[in-house]
């Protein structure tokens, strides 16, 4: 909800965090407290990137499996490392996806 302040209306902006909702308009109450956001934030944040990098390297692995079943149109060398590829990115992003589901 909009919060009016005079004639101007100003989002009423909230992020939850940590199954706390907090208020984005008001700063921290102490700086332990803005500390502790600013942690939560940053966690959240590097989670998304590490997902990131998995979705990613399964892109690559599928990638990878089509030049090393492209044939001759492909140089040799490049078949059979995107072979190799294709065989260790898989268990590379299991390997991500495990370490980020054991985070509290």
């Amino acid at each position: 909800m909009p919060k009016t302040t005079g004639n101007r209306s100003r989002p009423d902006l909230r992020l939850v965090v940590e199954s706390e909702v907090y208020d984005l308009m008001r700063g921290p109450q102490t700086t332990a407290d803005r500390v502790k956001q600013l942690q939560a934030e940053a966690r959240a944040l590097a989670i998304e990137q590490v997902e990131e990098l998995e979705r990613r390297l399964n892109e690559a692995a599928a990638l990878a499996r089509e030049i090393s079943a492209g044939g001759d149109a492909y140089p040799v060398g490049a078949r059979e490392l995107a072979s190799r590829l294709a065989e260790d990115l898989p268990a590379r992003a299991q390997t991500i996806k495990a370490i980020v589901s054991r985070l509290p």
